[in-house]
């Protein structure tokens, strides 16, 4: 099969929910062409079809996809993550850490293509959204423990006053390949980034405080979809293309 068939082949699967035969007939391209080929058909995916695929990672198994993907290609696809409804941001967790923190990888190339792009910092807010008192802690007092903190939250000036502060974590005591590893890299690798984020998660919490935040039972007809649906395979965000320019 030729890549333009391959892509139009895993775009219609993608389409139809079918997101397993969609990563099998990719895996089966890599299988035969190599892993080049495969990286020139992940080019021509859209960020919505590559992100259908990987945020579907399964800890069992290893994923070809989520080993090629560039980093470019990966924060494309984070940043309209949000277009499921997925209240937990458990898909979001698991994708983040696969692919970040896969083998031989550059972490800091990925948080600073997900910095270059609009709506970046919204998604690792959502990556941390049920860490907010540790990442709080953590901008103050430089340890995730709680306890430390004297209930005052450092200020906008402040935080970007302490960004470039010598660690007192040091990152071999938090290299868990999960969120306070990520944590630490963002602070001190990426402080801008880090920064937004957490600005962003105190957004998120007074709207929460004020009741802004839409109503779960009666969502509106925003272009989302239940996670319901999409962990058993029958829906993908029916984004159109220029509601996904618009979002990266």
């Amino acid at each position: 099969m030729n890549h333009l068939a391959l892509i139009e082949k895993t775009r219609s699967l993608i389409a139809a929910g079918d997101i397993a035969g969609a990563e099998s007939a990719l895996t089966a391209l890599a299988d035969t062409d190599g892993d080049g080929a495969l990286v020139v058909v992940l080019e021509q995916l859209a960020p919505k079809d590559i992100l259908a695929v990987i945020r579907e990672y399964d800890q069992s198994k290893e994923s070809i996809i989520n080993l090629l993907v560039t980093p470019g290609q990966f924060a494309r696809a984070m940043v309209i993550e949000k277009q499921y409804r997925d209240l937990t941001h458990t898909h979001l967790r698991g994708m983040v850490n696969s692919v970040v923190f896969r083998d031989d990888s550059d972490p800091v190339a990925f948080l600073d293509a997900i910095a270059n792009l609009e709506g970046g910092s919204e998604a690792m807010a959502n990556y941390f959204a049920d860490k907010w008192g540790r990442i709080e802690a953590f901008a103050r007092t430089g340890t995730f423990d709680t306890a430390e903190e004297d209930g005052e939250m450092l200020s906008e000036t402040a935080l970007f006053a302490s960004a470039y502060a010598k660690a007192r974590v040091e990152l071999e005591e938090v290299a868990d390949q999960d969120w306070m590893q990520l944590a630490w890299l963002l602070r001190y690798e990426c402080p801008d980034l880090f920064i937004e984020m957490l600005l962003v998660m105190r957004a998120k919490a007074r709207a929460h405080d004020l009741g802004l935040e839409q109503d779960e039972d009666q969502p509106e007809d925003d272009g989302k979809v239940e996670t319901g649906d999409t962990d058993r395979g029958h829906a993908t965000p029916a984004a159109r293309d220029d509601e996904e320019e618009s979002a990266i």
